[in-house]
């Protein structure tokens, strides 16, 4: 856990406006952890300090007991947790699928492997059989001719509900059969984006062959994106996603809810503005003054995820920083470092790193995994809108994975709204009067 992760004994009892004594009482009976720090070395007095987690969990209790409506409103931008999931687990510097580090899921395993383990809650063998592939029909072939000046994100889009029309086996919502109508829903859209028919290959080897056919160096690394993008909670598209899965709605109007949200400015529009700024540097040397520009235009854009009342009230330059992972987003790392290894020499890695150090120097933020899959798309020079389709791809696993959850709920996702119009009349012509 990273060191601003903890408070002093006196900021902890400050920010839950108790004494110290009352802190420690609290340490004593298990509400809030704190550890030793310090030591004799050098003389230095032994002192403790306190995990911010459980203080501000007692804190929202206390406000939740003194205004729920606060809490209420508070847990849709990132407050406490409204609802259970057994998918993913989100720590100060890691993420864990299943109790699996996904970074080593990534280094370890195949994109089909951890869809199953998301989907069914087993990792599978690595030689055991992914579900097959099904052929679309002639209509498929024939819109997909005329959508060739399209985004693949906006051709998953289009040509998803015309797949969906006639498959009557997406409306059985038992378990395995959501798991098997979701492999037949990623060999879908993987095959769109590279305009083809579904194959046995793997989704990472289809999209390489459409994609960068030459490389063959390229399915690793769109493997591993694919894998840490799988799931990462409730973001805005996964929550929309749940949300139609809780209607009983089937895995493909699920998907398509989960890229209606990926449409957005805050998923696509920021992936365009990474791709601007990248633009705008355009070589290593580029990197500083376009930093400099932006903030010299002032173009700050709000944060993905922010809370109303963060301090952080927007970005300068897009594609980093990240509300979730204090230090470093686990994902970004994971995937630049396989970038580095793979492709070390390549124009786009040496821009990567020197924006990077540009970026951390000036603001002190690191990259998030948007920024990183961006690099991977000018590494590979795949085609226009690659990265959020690739982002897009790799979350439909979650999405699969949370319907699966929803659907055992039986339970409809409907919160109530704090009403804050005008108050009743009796009538219009006392409205009027």
């Amino acid at each position: 856990m990273t060191k601003n992760q903890y408070l002093s004994a006196q900021e902890a009892a400050d920010e839950l406006d108790i004494s110290l004594a009352t802190l420690y009482s609290y340490v004593s009976r298990g509400l809030v952890r704190s550890e030793a720090v310090g030591g004799a070395e050098g003389g230095q007095k032994r002192t403790r300090r306190y995990r911010m987690e459980d203080v501000q969990r007692l804190k929202e209790r206390k406000e939740q007991q003194r205004d729920p409506d606060i809490v209420a409103e508070r847990a849709l931008y990132l407050g406490a947790p409204i609802m259970d999931s057994a998918i993913t687990l989100i720590t100060d510097d890691h993420f864990y699928y299943r109790g699996y580090d996904v970074t080593q899921l990534a280094r370890t395993c195949s994109l089909e492997q951890v869809a199953t383990l998301i989907w069914m809650g087993t990792l599978p063998a690595p030689d055991e059989p992914f579900f097959g592939p099904r052929q679309l029909s002639p209509r498929y072939q024939v819109m997909l001719r005329q959508l060739s000046n399209l985004s693949p994100l906006e051709a998953f889009q289009v040509l998803l509900p015309l797949v969906a029309i006639d498959d009557i086996a997406a409306y059985d919502l038992r378990p395995s059969a959501v798991a098997q109508m979701g492999a037949h829903i990623l060999r879908t859209l993987a095959a769109i984006a590279v305009r083809e028919q579904p194959t046995r290959l793997s989704i990472a080897q289809m999209l390489q062959r459409g994609w960068a056919p030459a490389d063959p160096r390229a399915a690793e690394l769109i493997n591993t994106a694919l894998i840490l993008a799988a799931d990462h909670e409730l973001n805005v598209a996964t929550f929309a996603a749940r949300c139609v899965a809780s209607a009983a709605a089937t895995p493909y109007d699920v998907v398509i809810a989960g890229l209606a949200a990926f449409q957005g400015r805050q998923y696509a529009g920021y992936a365009g503005r990474i791709e601007a700024f990248v633009r705008e540097a355009a070589t290593p040397e580029g990197v500083r003054p376009a930093i400099i520009d932006r903030m010299k235009r002032g173009e700050v854009a709000p944060v993905y995820g922010g809370r109303p009342d963060s301090e952080r009230k927007g970005e300068l330059i897009p594609g980093f920083g990240s509300f979730l992972y204090p230090s470093v987003d686990p994902r970004a790392e994971a995937l630049l470092q396989l970038l580095v290894t793979l492709y070390p020499d390549t124009p786009a890695i040496e821009l990567a790193k020197v924006a990077v150090e540009e970026v951390y120097a000036v603001l002190g933020e690191h990259p998030n995994i948007d920024f990183a899959l961006v690099m991977l798309s000018h590494v590979l020079q795949l085609p226009r809108g690659a990265s959020i389709a690739l982002f897009a791809l790799g979350r439909m696993v979650g999405w699969i994975g949370h319907a699966i959850e929803q659907y055992q709920t039986n339970q409809v996702i409907r919160p109530r709204a704090r009403y804050i119009g005008d108050s009743p009349v009796e009538s219009p012509a006392q409205a009027q009067g």
